[in-house]
């Protein structure tokens, strides 16, 4: 027989909760919406609740309780590896990236931890692979001696390391030579984001197109015969030039690698996914583009990839329709009122709507409909719709240190295709998380060094 509860019951344990820094319990906050269908205030309903709910982050991640132990799984995994985070946060300012924005700042693990974690998960998995993870591993201060003590210490085992897509500005053959020197050397991945240098500029995610073909040119010639691009269509102020450019790219990346490794048989994906703007970065006001125009520049795009088939045959191309990412622009950017929208598609049937083939557009579309129509909103209004400066968006009353001027200013500095340096090597550009989180980005070196082991 169950007990009578905790004194208070529900209500008050959640009173407890909300109490604690870090913890939002949506039921003491009350939302009102204006003429507009825009949301005019979010009041707590409690006085013993903050009016803005603050992030709590973690420092010195060394000490932090990794989980050293992890469970492996009966079945086959996508990634059979150890996962091993090797610094969190990042402040490369890539305006899309929500990660990004919200777990400012960095904080690395030292070389001597990330060894511990390193040992310790192989001896209690047995892994052969080894997933140094983080937003941006390669650019961990010590990335190339942290890869190669792993390399000596594993030298003569089957334990390989990988590292995540990685920046074409922090990529060079020594480190990819020390990731595989174990193991198998798999395809590398590299993520431009954008297709053009224009577009790369409105990201903040600059490099050039002769430094991405140098790049890829230098991994074939090394010999790597397989390599990944990631990019996104549907960004902010985005043409169908600038997808255009993505077709030029892999041609010249093919061109350029069969010329440097004197082979036919290399290939290179092309990797497209719809842009959904994020909440907490600066394109939380961008209007996201229709499914009708992610469908047409990927229909051009695939046109002028297979334009020359002697090139386009070496260049897979990989993609996804841009109906689901219209709803997920609903579920990114939607608020209270689109959960009658959830509950809705649920009572229609809606399962497993991740997958493709149970993916329903229409049933979607209709739920939207009609449950947002009583509040004269609708599905365009919460994806297409570009959102103005002072309007109050459904997060800003969760705190994730970001100044949210700031982020409008960055907003319109991507409008003027105008470039954000990395923070961590140039003086503070007051996005606001330091001072308001009473954080500091720790970075190294360190100067530590990893102790040879010996391997049974």
């Amino acid at each position: 027989m169950e007990g009578p509860g905790p004194p208070g019951g529900r209500t008050e344990l959640l009173a407890r909760l909300a109490r604690v820094e870090g913890v939002y319990v949506p039921g003491f906050y009350a939302v009102t919406y204006g003429a507009d269908g825009a949301i005019a205030q979010v009041v707590p309903l409690r006085d013993d609740v903050p009016t803005k709910i603050a992030k709590r982050t973690v420092m010195d991640l060394d000490e932090w309780p990794y989980p050293k132990t992890p469970i492996v799984p009966l079945a086959e995994s996508v990634h059979e590896r150890m996962s091993v985070e090797i610094f969190r946060g990042c402040t490369r300012g890539c305006r899309f990236c929500q990660a990004g924005m919200i777990t400012r700042p960095v904080r690395e693990r030292t070389i001597t931890g990330i060894g511990s974690m390193v040992e310790q998960g192989l001896r209690s998995t047995g892994y052969e692979e080894v997933g140094l993870l983080s937003l941006s591993s390669a650019d961990h201060s010590e990335i190339g001696q942290l890869a190669k003590e792993l390399a000596d210490r594993y030298e003569g085992t089957n334990t390989s390391l990988s590292l995540p897509s990685t920046r074409v500005d922090a990529f060079n053959v020594t480190l990819a030579n020390e990731l595989s020197r174990n193991g198998r050397r798999s395809g590398l991945t590299f993520a431009p984001e954008g297709g053009s240098e224009r577009i790369r500029r409105v990201i903040n995610k600059t490099v050039s197109k002769e430094d991405l073909v140098r790049t890829v040119t230098t991994a074939y010639a090394n010999g790597w015969q397989q390599v990944k691009l990631y990019f996104m269509c549907g960004l902010p102020t985005e043409t169908d030039e600038d997808v255009l450019e993505i077709a030029e790219l892999a041609v010249e990346v093919i061109k350029a690698g069969r010329e440097a490794s004197g082979r036919k048989d290399i290939r290179c994906t092309v990797s497209i996914g719809g842009f959904v703007p994020k909440p907490h970065t600066p394109f939380q006001w961008a209007a996201q583009a229709s499914a009708e125009t992610i469908d047409h520049r990927l229909r051009v795009l695939r046109q002028a990839i297979n334009a020359d088939r002697r090139i386009g045959r070496s260049i897979g191309l990989r993609y996804h329709d841009g109906k689901p990412g219209v709803i997920e622009g609903l579920l990114s950017r939607g608020d209270r009122r689109v959960g009658r929208v959830i509950e809705r598609v649920w009572r229609d049937g809606g399962r497993f709507d991740g997958w493709s083939e149970h993916f329903s557009y229409d049933r979607w579309t209709t739920a939207a409909a009609e449950e947002l129509a009583t509040f004269g909103v609708d599905l365009d209004w919460f994806t297409t719709r570009e959102r103005g400066e002072h309007e109050v968006l459904p997060w800003d009353h969760l705190d994730s240190g970001l100044d949210k001027e700031w982020l409008w200013e960055d907003w319109q500095e991507a409008l003027s295709e105008e470039e954000v340096a990395d923070c961590r090597w140039t003086p503070c550009y007051d996005c606001g998380v330091c001072p308001t989180m009473g954080t500091e980005i720790q970075i190294g070196p360190t100067g530590r060094s990893l102790l040879p082991l010996t391997v049974v």
